[in-house]
C-alpha cells in the first residue's frame, strides 16, 4: 500500500506503509539511535510526534514484552528507510509490521530518511501528516499546515495515569518479563516516593523499585495537598511529550511543593522544575533525539553518553544563578542539561538517567536521590542516626 509523508513547508516524501492504514498528523522528528526502536514507540514523551529513524535498517529484531516504556505505543507513526522483513530474536513475540498493525499505528518505508534528517535539520522540526487515505500532495501539505502544533498545547492529558497507584506486580502493565520488580536484585523497600506522572517511562520505576523504594504513581493534575498527604521520602517529576508551558497546573503544583523535601525531575520534569523555580523554556529547532547525545557534569567533568528525546529546553540565563547550580552541559550545542538548587535538595537532568547508552553512565542520579532522601530521613530522626 502506499504512503505519503507531507510537511507543512511543502516538502513531500513517498514511500510505502507497513502499519496499519490511515492518517495522522503530528511534528516530524528524527532519532539517532541505530537500536531500541521499541523503547522510542512507546516512549510516552512522543506522543503528538511522527518519528523517522536515520538507521536505515529497523525490525529485526521484532517485539517483545519486555522492552517497553508503556503499555502501547504513543508514537502517531513511524518512518523508516527499510524495515526487516525477518524478525530473528530470541525474545521476539512477533515482527515490528505486525506490532504497529495491532496498536493502530502507521508505519511507513522506502523514505530516504537521510534526505527527510537534512531536511529537517535545515529547517526545522515542522508539522507534518502521514496517509495512506490521501495521496494528493497539495491537499495534504494543507493539512499539515492547518494541524495544531506543540507549543502551548497540553499532551501530558494524553498519556498521564487517570488515578494513582502503587507500583508492583498487581498492575499487569509494570511488571513483565524478566525485569519485573520480583528481580533478586531488587532492594529491601527503604524509601516512599511519589512518581508525578507526565508520561513516565517504564524503567525509571523499575530502577527506584530495585533502589529500595516503594513508588506511588499520581496522575499529572493531581494537587500538591494530595503529594502532600502521602508522606513520602522523595518526589519524581517524570519525562513526557511536549511544551512544558503547556501544563502551568503541574508547573504550580511543583512549585507548591519545593522544599517540602528531595525532588529529582527527569527531563520534562527538569523543565517543569525550571519553570517552577522562575525559569524560562524555548523551543529547539530540531531537538536532541537518540542514544547518543554527550553531556558534561561540570561538577566533575566526566563526559557521559546520554539518550534524549525532547524539543524544549530550559533557558539558563533565565534561572537565579544565586540559588541555581548549573551541573550537565550538552557537549553538541551547549544547552543546559542539569541543574540543582543551592538551599533544597532538589535537582534535575534533561536526559534519560534510566536509558542505558552508555550502558551505566548516568546511574549514579539515582544514587544521588537515594542520598538525598537517606538525609532526609536523618534530619526528621537524628536519634536514629
Amino acid at each position: 500500500m502506499d504512503a505519503l509523508l507531507a510537511l507543512e513547508d511543502g516538502k513531500v516524501f513517498r514511500g510505502r506503509s507497513f502499519g496499519a492504514p490511515g492518517e495522522r498528523t503530528g511534528e516530524i522528528v528524527f532519532n539517532t539511535s541505530m537500536t531500541g526502536y521499541q523503547e522510542i514507540l512507546t516512549d510516552p514523551s512522543y506522543k503528538g510526534q511522527i518519528v523517522a529513524m536515520t538507521y536505515p535498517l529497523i525490525g529485526n529484531c521484532g517485539v517483545n514484552s519486555e522492552d517497553i516504556e508503556s503499555s502501547t505505543p504513543k508514537v502517531e507513526g513511524f518512518v523508516v528507510k527499510e524495515v526487516s522483513k525477518i524478525t530473528s530474536n530470541w525474545r521476539a513475540l512477533q515482527g515490528l509490521a505486525e506490532y504497529l498493525r495491532e496498536h493502530t499505528i502507521l508505519g511507513m518505508e522506502g523514505v530516504d530518511t537521510r534526505t527527510l534528517t537534512m531536511h529537517i535539520r535545515t529547517c526545522g522540526a515542522m508539522k507534518a501528516v502521514l496517509s495512506t487515505e490521501c495521496l494528493d500532495e497539495a491537499t495534504l501539505v494543507k493539512k499539515a499546515q492547518d494541524a495544531p502544533g506543540l507549543i502551548g498545547r497540553d499532551l501530558v492529558k494524553e498519556v498521564t495515569c487517570q488515578t494513582s497507584y502503587q507500583w508492583g506486580e498487581q498492575r499487569g502493565e509494570a511488571n513483565v518479563g524478566r525485569w519485573d520488580d520480583s528481580s533478586p536484585a531488587k532492594k529491601k523497600v527503604v524509601y516512599k516516593v511519589v512518581a508525578l506522572d507526565c508520561g513516565i517511562k517504564t524503567n525509571i520505576l523499575r530502577m527506584l523499585a530495585r533502589s529500595g523504594c516503594e513508588i506511588t504513581v499520581v496522575p499529572a493534575h493531581i494537587r500538591a495537598e494530595e503529594i502532600f498527604a502521602l508522606n513520602p521520602d522523595g518526589l519524581i517529576v517524570s519525562n513526557g511529550p511536549g511544551d512544558p508551558e503547556g501544563i502551568p497546573y503541574v508547573v504550580k503544583t511543583v512549585r507548591q511543593l519545593i522544599g517540602k523535601f528531595p525532588i529529582f525531575g527527569i527531563c520534562l520534569g527538569h523543565q517543569i522544575l525550571g519553570l517552577a523555580l522562575g525559569g524560562k523554556t524555548y523551543k529547539l529547532k530540531f531537538g536532541h533525539r537518540g542514544a547518543n547525545q554527550p553531556v558534561k557534569d561540570l561538577t566533575t567533568e566526566k563526559v557521559s553518553i546520554t539518550s534524549q528525546n525532547h524539543g524544549f529546553c530550559l533557558d539558563g540565563s533565565s534561572l537565579n544563578k544565586d540559588e541555581i547550580e548549573f551541573t550537565h552541559s550538552n557537549l553538541n550545542d551547549h544547552t543546559l542539561e542539569g541543574m540543582r538548587h543551592k538551599r533544597y535538595p532538589i535537582f534535575s537532568v534533561q536526559y534519560h538517567p534510566e536509558a542505558s547508552p552508555g550502558p551505566h553512565d548516568a546511574n549514579y542520579l539515582f544514587d544521588e536521590f537515594i542520598r538525598l532522601m537517606e538525609q532526609g530521613k536523618i534530619q526528621s530522626h537524628p536519634h536514629t542516626a
